[in-house]
């Protein structure tokens, strides 16, 4: 269906169901980066790499008294990346997401298709919205609550196709089967999460799912108008895709400091365990974060569980970060992370990976314009150059600038 063709449609029906309001929404994000150490340590006579990327959306939401329905139509490209006289896409317009809310009582709706899953900090789901794609599931939510509590139910079984026999499922970087149980509850100066998580991958070779267990809290709590604590603990068990028992964990401690008007400050540490290079085999030590925004944790260089650092030594992150207002529309953040890995990387080499510098500037020039730009730089040890198998010596860093453009298309009242 073409997209004038669907706000036509959208538009018919708010004349003919005064009680409904539809919303139509968009997004324009190009962003330019430079890239010379980004993700890796730059190998030695390697050239920087300069890009525009860019996403682009048109959103509807359609809210009646009994359910709602949402649907998100996504583009991502690269500038470029086809030619001014093209016949066809590279990529073409998808569906990021494509879901509708049945409200069955003021206690109890099921959310059902294609949508973001995003819980607290989003260390274990979020929706990676940094990335130009972002992050989206196949998906059946049942959820309940009420002023005082909020509990999900999740339920995901990916299938390639129509198959009439068969149940393998390929795709790479997939579930092939995840159930998890949500539970939130709020107080005056505290609030609290709990999760399990249930996720299935299936083994290609064998055929067979190999179950994971996630389970933890998420805690939160505000000691004053200038003091506040969060706290991350996750343990995993059962098995790993290959087959080995898996027993893992992930702690985490976020202090905020509200100093003045202008600035704020933070301290906190991340571990999270790894595989020793002597250690059993048969055993996994190593903790996956699975579906979260991992580009907000462990510096955004993304140097650790962004496509990489699975199954590994771990991590042991310990940062500090400063933040100011420039004027009313303006910031600056700087972020300083001192890493560490957790379980020894090699005989006679040293757990320290490096330190990596982050600087973050956004200004809104109006309600629906944002600006932001950000400088990193990683000071790579010997650790980190074993790890990446490159001791070059060679500068690390990473640059960008993106412009935001959320307008309001169209709102029924």
């Amino acid at each position: 269906m073409k997209i004038k063709n669907l706000l036509l449609i959208i538009l018919t029906l708010v004349a003919v169901q005064s009680f409904a309001q539809v919303t139509i929404s968009g997004e324009l994000r190009p962003r330019a980066e430079y890239r010379n150490g980004y993700k890796t340590l730059t190998a030695d006579r390697a050239d920087a790499a300069l890009f525009v990327s860019q996403r682009t959306r048109l959103n509807t939401q359609f809210i009646s008294e009994d359910y709602t329905f949402f649907i998100s139509f996504q583009d991502v490209r690269v500038w470029g990346d086809v030619a001014q006289l093209n016949t066809s896409d590279k990529n073409g317009i998808a569906i990021h997401e494509a879901w509708g809310k049945i409200k069955f009582s003021p206690n109890f709706s099921a959310k059902l298709g294609r949508q973001e899953i995003i819980y607290d900090d989003h260390r274990i789901f979020g929706n990676v919205g940094w990335t130009q794609q972002a992050r989206s599931h196949d998906a059946a939510i049942f959820e309940f609550g009420n002023g005082n509590y909020k509990l999900d139910l999740g339920i995901a079984y990916n299938q390639e196709t129509e198959a009439l026999f068969g149940d393998l499922y390929t795709i790479s970087g997939n579930y092939k089967a995840m159930q998890y149980a949500w539970f939130h509850k709020d107080w005056s100066n505290f609030n609290a999460s709990f999760l399990v998580l249930n996720n299935g991958l299936q083994n290609i070779d064998a055929e067979k799912i190999r179950y994971s267990q996630t389970y933890g809290t998420h805690l939160k709590y505000k000691a004053s108008n200038v003091l506040s604590f969060s706290a991350n603990a996750y343990l995993q068990a059962g098995k790993d895709v290959v087959n080995n028992d898996l027993n893992a964990y992930l702690v985490g401690l976020d202090l905020g400091y509200k100093a003045s008007e202008i600035f704020n400050l933070g301290l906190g540490l991340e571990i999270q365990s790894g595989n020793g290079y002597d250690g059993d085999a048969s055993e996994n030590k190593a903790f996956t974060p699975f579906y979260g925004t991992n580009h907000k944790f462990n510096g955004f260089m993304d140097y650790f569980y962004v496509g990489n650092h699975a199954n590994s030594v771990g991590l042991v992150d310990i940062y500090a970060k400063i933040g100011t207002k420039l004027g009313e529309k303006s910031s600056l953040t700087a972020f300083v992370h001192n890493f560490l890995a957790q379980a020894d990387i090699a005989q006679d080499v040293e757990k320290h990976l490096g330190t990596e510098i982050d600087l973050v500037y956004s200004h809104k020039l109006n309600k629906d314009v944002t600006i932001g730009a950000g400088y990193s730089q990683m000071f790579a040890s010997e650790g980190l150059k074993v790890i990446k198998n490159n001791s070059d010596g060679n500068r690390n860093n990473w640059a960008w600038l993106m412009i935001t453009i959320k307008p309001t298309l169209f709102t029924s009242k």
